[in-house]
């Protein structure tokens, strides 16, 4: 079984890696996350101005052949912008929440790593409802890692088990 799984162990270990150092990458992986102009929501445009200015440079600047199908809106008011996370490719534009002025255009290759990681890509080429793909692959990796964490440790200890009983 560990020699069927060892590909699929070597891929959630190196995006697993990859994962872990995101934060740390300067932007190659994960954008940073920039500041805008105020945290007062009062005197932000509205979710929908910021939604269509947000489109617009993804048709116009990045390419126009993307969809504009949003994967998430992520706020943050303690850094006073807003992030459109586009599904096609990733695609990831920060806005300043009060004046719209467009902050960065980028993609978000950590989102890229986990659906790998996790095997929600599988779910996304076959466009499945459910992501029961992940749920599967998912299921058996976890299961596996753990069964193979409990037989190693057993191959460890039961030798020395056996010694001290024979010992005794």
């Amino acid at each position: 079984m560990g020699a069927f799984l060892f590909l699929f162990f070597f891929i959630v270990a190196i995006t697993g890696l990859t994962l872990g150092w995101k934060k740390n990458s300067n932007g190659w992986i994960l954008p940073a996350t920039m500041k805008g102009s105020s945290t007062n929501l009062n005197t932000w445009k509205t979710t929908k101005e910021l939604l269509s200015i947000s489109d617009s440079v993804l048709i116009n600047k990045v390419d126009k052949s993307l969809s504009t199908e949003l994967d998430r809106i992520d706020i943050r008011k303690d850094k006073g912008i807003v992030k459109f996370l586009y599904i096609d490719n990733y695609w990831e534009i920060q806005l300043d929440g009060q004046s719209g002025a467009v902050l960065q255009i980028s993609q978000r290759r950590s989102d890229f790593f986990e659906d790998i990681h996790d095997g929600s890509f599988l779910d996304r080429y076959f466009k499945t409802n459910g992501e029961p793909i992940k749920l599967i692959y998912t299921s058996i990796m976890g299961s596996s890692l753990f069964l193979f964490t409990v037989t190693g440790f057993w191959l460890w200890l039961g030798p020395k088990f056996i010694r001290n009983k024979k010992r005794n």
